[in-house]
């Protein structure tokens, strides 16, 4: 099942694989560690892993120092540049790097990121980030409840629109990969909304205050039914909703993971297969379909909160033989491992 781990810098809170063909071992994990005193500061890295899980190598290659980070996320393959990633951190920066110096033949040393571009763009702490399909914009979640919607042109950062979203932390957001100019977010203020960026300022398409009890932590739309997006709250339900009847989950569809659900990643190829950081209670794989969702394979190989989660999307691997690569915050813990169940009987 485990492949490899190590230990970072810093305390671990996101982990992403490359989506881009050719780089597809090359994963990324963040930290952000508070150092206490008089001026505290935030200080975090970006550390750049060659992933080979046939020889349960996972090789450091890179890393940046930075502020902070509560985010990363690589470019969507929709675009026509190469690798890009993207960071959101404390001190209310958005950060764009390229991949360069990573042959698609060659393994990746001497491989690094290169900063293209870097702005400012609020006085409130960058929470969370999402691409859209293009490649050309990002949704920025702030900690003052705004969301911003930011453009790439020309290695150049520019605020396209920011608005009022919650009226606390806003903790995720998340474009509609099928309709790009919709927005979903969520908030500590357990409310989940949907925002028409044709407006503006952006117009409310729904907002949901019902059903979370607690605040919201992450979305996921589904990459294979248009009509189908998922939620994660700290009160410990994953919750499945119909975007048709989005006044409350379909027929209650809800599992409960015995913690908060941090983050939520679709497989690469298994649709209605997820995988969920639990925080307070490790990691699950769980299968989405027409009946209940289920919990078809949990992961506790982790000692403190499970934050950073994600699939490796190489297409080569055996069969069935999916690797996940998770972190853990205060231990400093990142794992590279393989799950037990065969997906595709599933």
């Amino acid at each position: 099942m485990d492949v490899a781990h190590c230990y970072l810098e810093g305390n671990a809170d996101a982990v992403e694989f490359c989506l881009h063909d050719g780089y597809q071992h090359v994963l990324a994990a963040s930290t952000y560690t508070l150092q206490e005193g008089e001026q505290p500061i935030r200080a975090g890295s970006i550390s750049l892993f060659d992933v080979n899980a046939e020889k349960g190598n996972l090789e450091l290659f890179h890393r940046v120092d930075t502020a902070g980070i509560f985010d990363i996320k690589w470019s969507t393959v929709g675009s026509n540049v190469g690798p890009l990633l993207a960071q959101a951190d404390a001190d209310g920066y958005l950060r764009i790097y390229s991949l360069e110096g990573c042959s698609n033949e060659e393994k990746p040393r001497g491989g690094f990121l290169n900063e293209v571009c870097g702005e400012k763009i609020s006085s409130s702490m960058c929470l969370f980030l999402d691409w859209n399909p293009a490649a050309t914009s990002i949704s920025v979640g702030l900690s003052d409840g705004s969301v911003s919607i930011i453009t790439l042109a020309e290695s150049k950062i520019e605020k396209l629109l920011e608005w009022k979203a919650h009226d606390f932390e806003l903790w995720t957001t998340c474009f509609d990969i099928h309709q790009p100019q919709l927005v979903y977010t969520g908030s500590d203020d357990c409310k989940f909304s949907c925002w028409d960026m044709r407006d503006n300022p952006s117009g409310m398409v729904f907002q949901n205050s019902k059903v979370h009890k607690m605040g919201v932590c992450c979305i996921a739309k589904s990459p294979t039914d248009p009509n189908t997006i998922l939620t994660g709250s700290y009160d410990e339900y994953l919750r499945v909703w119909d975007l048709r009847c989005i006044s409350r989950p379909v027929n209650e569809t809800s599992v409960c993971l015995g913690g908060g659900v941090w983050r939520i990643k679709h497989h690469p190829f298994v649709s209605g297969l997820v995988l969920a950081a639990c925080m307070h209670n490790g990691f699950a794989i769980v299968k989405i379909g027409d009946e209940k969702p289920e919990v078809v394979e949990a992961y506790s190989q982790h000692g403190s909160l499970a934050y950073g989660a994600d699939w490796q999307r190489a297409k080569l691997l055996p069969r069935g033989s999916t690797i996940v690569a998770t972190c853990s915050f205060y231990d400093r813990l990142l794992r590279v491992w393989r799950p037990k169940s065969d997906f595709c009987c599933i």
